[in-house]
């Protein structure tokens, strides 16, 4: 064990030399928690109330080389107690560029569109059922072209299935999602858009049209969110879908004021949805604040918040009719470490 322990050593201080000389290493740790009280119909939920850790990650980014860089996360508390490191392994990817192309593979986030899919769940606090429920990390590869102007970035993925684990309690690693996503920056306006084929079941898919709109005016901030889910042609729209809207006002600083509604709806005869079940047509609204107390620096924030659910549910969802959540609490997220490249 001590043979092993100094090999270990060596081998680290090793790689910190040589990312000094040669990369760029930082490495972050975030953590969050938060003090929540639950309602039911008015009747309190014990179990979800109380002081909640709800997040603590680590994560180290760097470039190897001008073309090859790396990105990983990791969540140090696990999602539940079957879970495996990996499983708590958010992404871990290498990338590498070659003028206007990016080919990147390992455990990545799966390219669905959408502002609140894309938020760090860190800094989410309340979501639809739909975002409740997706596995966004898989392994896969992915190929990205960038316009000239750097506007627009156009990206391909194949990827695992979000689905190998699925409500009928059955794993197969051999689904797949194939994934095609537009992301936008146009002065004011910003988009995540995506065109998404996944498996259910073997051999069977789902598709999703994602359309996600930001829209920036001065000190407000608009996310538009609209996503269409299928399995057949005779149900392509309207039938199953997903809508989340968040405008956030920033009237200093310091200080974040933002209000929300989720509505997730599927009246669709199929099953072949996982993340909001047939028979859900539920919405969810509240709003809150968050505050950063260290002058000009986002390293520590306070939140307050609050979100009222209601409508219909079918089978065990997590978003509940007459469910009210209050929720205060804490973030932090330091730099622990910053080794630059030397010229």
């Amino acid at each position: 064990m001590k043979h092993l322990f100094t090999t270990f050593s060596a081998a680290l201080i090793s790689f910190f030399a040589v990312a000094q000389e040669a990369s760029l290493l930082k490495l972050d740790v975030e953590a969050r928690v938060d003090y929540m009280q639950e309602y039911q119909a008015g009747a309190k939920i014990n179990e979800a109330s109380g002081f909640k850790g709800k997040y603590l990650n680590i994560r180290m980014d760097g470039k190897l080389t001008d073309n090859v860089s790396y990105s990983y996360r990791q969540r140090l508390n696990k999602p539940n107690k079957e879970a495996t490191f990996f499983d708590a392994t958010d992404w871990i990817t290498v990338n590498y560029q070659l003028n206007n192309w990016t080919f990147s593979g390992g455990k990545q986030v799966v390219g669905i569109g959408g502002f609140e899919y894309d938020g760090a769940p860190i800094d989410l606090y309340f979501c639809s059922e739909y975002w409740n429920n997706i596995a966004c990390y898989q392994y896969g590869a992915s190929l990205a072209w960038d316009t000239a102007s750097r506007n627009d970035k156009i990206m391909f993925q194949f990827c695992e299935s979000p689905f190998r684990r699925n409500a009928l309690n059955t794993e197969n690693d051999e689904m797949f999602a194939y994934n095609m996503m537009w992301i936008g920056s146009h002065g004011f306006f910003s988009s995540l858009y995506s065109l998404n084929f996944i498996e259910y079941l073997p051999g069977e898919f789902i598709n999703y049209i994602v359309l996600g709109n930001r829209f920036n005016f001065g000190d407000f901030r608009l996310d538009l969110d609209f996503m269409n889910r299928a399995v057949s042609v005779k149900e392509l729209f309207g039938k199953d879908f997903s809508i989340m809207c968040e405008l956030k006002w920033s009237p200093i600083n310091s200080l974040d004021i933002f209000a929300k509604v989720t509505h997730d709806r599927n009246v669709s005869e199929n099953t072949g949805d996982w993340c909001v079940a047939p028979g859900t047509d539920i919405t969810r609204l509240g709003g809150g604040l968050e505050y950063y107390p260290i002058k000009d620096s986002k390293a520590l924030r306070l939140h307050l918040n609050c979100c009222y659910t209601y409508g219909k549910t079918s089978g065990m969802t997590v978003l509940q009719d007459k469910q009210t959540i209050i929720d205060a609490g804490v973030t932090w997220k330091m730099n622990m470490l910053n080794l630059k490249r030397r010229p």
